[in-house]
């Protein structure tokens, strides 16, 4: 490790011992040698004993900086795994992030924009709107037309913090990998290297933008989502210039309640966006946690969702797209033989794979869940479950499913926490269904030849052209081949021929040989001397030269 990684690390971990966070390993899982080293090297002491251990979490969290806030933000949504006092701790990380200077605001805006922000803007707040863990948000109305926009900076310096955090994390999983051995089924490394990506395209916020922007084209006309407008002149990698919306946090169910939103239809709303954006669309907004959603305040009968932050987005390849609406279909439906099947066949595990046992591990996790009420069902627990007994088969994790893993699971916390008795299946698998008639059967069929039609129609003339020059080509190959098969079996008659010849003189010239020594006249042993002689002649006369075939 470099000297930079080894003093990050020391960091890491006097924060989670200056917050008592060792406390939360039972006494007999903390080793007297591991108690012995806290003292001998850190000195440090619980200075938080007075707070709960779920805040105590949350502020180390917060002090550790953005890489480790974007894993409190995670498990903030997941209430079926943490108590609510847990959860709403971790919460308090979406936009309660101490805010840095506005002076170093304005500086890093102007550094942007070339400009000074009086030259662009009125009415800058210096009071951040929120300040999360990699950015900054103030308020401001645009001078050209007076519309009231949001000014996204990132913090000072932040690149470097998490580059320092990503380069202990990627020496710490290349450690645990050589303890683990080459057969782990873990790789960190491999896991570490993909959350790399994930956070690093996060302080992009030029590419932000450019998600935003395909995001809202997808949902224009859309009664569930609304994406803010991007002013895609004024946003830059460090700098987003956008429309400020007025909308409730997700969050926030009191506000929710009090105007009487309908939170059933919300919740349902919410799963049918992410299976839009997943199979409709192939794009995905892959960090929906709470701090990133908000609510209209618009008709709150029919009310819809409001994204923000599209640092993170998710694509499927079609194969992947297929399969997963398959298992899940097969899910909905009970299908374990299917489910197991669509493994295999889809490469997630080995085709050696007994398919029985692997099918009726599946059923043994999956079936319980049926008969539960729909508010005691989780699908996160349903996930690790699987994942526990698809290591029994050797199930490859697919890298490409993790972020769509994660995102599901924001899906289904916020929809629980909108409205418990969500029924998830109910929502889903009608559009499920609908998606794969699409994509199998005639229709299917006419609208895949419907839309290739103007790249025949292109090629359509260039067709008896392109027919003739391959028979032509076809028919001059197979002539030069009937050549080479011509010269070859010609070449092989010589040799044939040749060979006969030398080896019936030879047999002649031993024959004159032996009559020689035992016969009293000369005359025979010189007559097959003769034409022993005369057929050598003629065999290498007759021997094929070398030549190329």
């Amino acid at each position: 490790m470099s000297i930079s990684s080894l003093h990050r690390g020391y960091q890491v971990l006097r924060t989670l011992l200056h917050y008592g966070l060792d406390e939360l390993l039972a006494n007999h899982k903390r080793p007297k040698l591991f108690i012995l080293l806290r003292w001998c090297f850190f000195w440090i002491r619980n200075q938080h004993q007075d707070k709960s251990t779920a805040e105590r979490l949350k502020l180390a969290m917060q002090e550790l900086g953005p890489v480790y806030i974007k894993l409190g933000q995670m498990l903030s949504t997941r209430k079926d795994l943490l108590d609510d006092e847990w959860a709403y701790q971790l919460a308090m990380l979406q936009d309660r992030v101490p805010p840095f200077d506005a002076n170093l605001a304005k500086q890093a805006i102007e550094t942007e924009l070339n400009a000074s922000i009086d030259s662009l803007f009125d009415d800058f707040d210096d009071v951040p709107l929120a300040s999360a863990s990699i950015a900054q948000v103030h308020s401001a109305t645009l001078k050209s037309n007076g519309k009231a926009v949001v000014l996204k900076v990132l913090r000072p310096n932040v690149e470097a913090l998490i580059l320092a955090d990503l380069q202990l994390m990627s020496q710490s999983a290349a450690l645990l990998e050589r303890l683990l051995g080459e057969g782990n089924r873990l790789r960190p490394a491999e896991v570490i290297e993909d959350y790399k990506l994930t956070i690093l395209g996060e302080l992009n916020l030029k590419l932000e933008a450019l998600n935003a922007i395909k995001l809202r084209n997808n949902f224009l006309d859309s009664d569930a989502l609304y994406v803010p407008y991007i002013y895609e002149e004024l946003s830059f990698k460090r700098l987003i210039v956008m429309e400020r919306i007025y909308g409730i946090p997700v969050s926030d169910l009191n506000a929710l309640k009090a105007q009487d939103t309908n939170l059933k239809l919300l919740a349902e709303r919410g799963v049918e966006l992410f299976f839009t954006q997943v199979f409709r669309d192939n794009f995905f907004h892959a960090d929906m946690h709470p701090g990133n959603i908000f609510i209209s305040r618009d008709h709150p009968d029919n009310p819809y969702y409001i994204g923000l932050d599209c640092g993170i987005m998710g694509t499927l390849t079609d194969v992947d797209k297929r399969y997963l609406a398959e298992n899940f279909l097969a899910f909905f439906n009970r299908d374990y033989h299917r489910i197991a099947q669509l493994h295999l066949e889809s490469g997630w595990v080995s085709e050696h794979t007994d398919i029985l046992a692997f099918e009726q591990a599946i059923k043994i996790v999956c079936e319980p869940m049926f008969n539960k009420p729909l508010d005691e069902i989780s699908f996160g627990h349903v996930l690790l479950a699987l994942f526990k007994t698809a290591r029994q088969f050797n199930m490859v994790v697919q890298p490409q499913l993790v972020l769509l893993q994660k995102t599901l699971l924001y899906i289904e916390g916020l929809g629980r926490q909108l409205y418990p008795q969500l029924d998830l299946w109910q929502t889903a698998k009608p559009f499920l269904e609908q998606w794969m008639a699409k994509q199998v059967g005639p229709k299917a069929l006419f609208d895949k030849v419907k839309s290739n039609a103007p790249f025949w129609a292109e090629k359509l003339p260039e067709l008896p052209e392109l027919v003739y020059d391959n028979l032509k080509m076809g028919r001059k190959l197979l002539g030069t081949q009937q050549q080479m098969l011509d010269k070859y079996l010609k070449y092989q008659h010589k040799a044939h021929k040749s060979n006969y010849l030398l080896i019936t003189s030879a047999v002649l010239v031993i024959c004159a040989a032996i009559l020689f020594n035992q016969a009293v006249t000369l005359w025979p042993s010189l007559l097959c001397l003769g034409v022993g002689a005369g057929l050598w002649l003629l065999g290498w006369q007759v021997r094929p030269k070398n030549q190329k075939l």
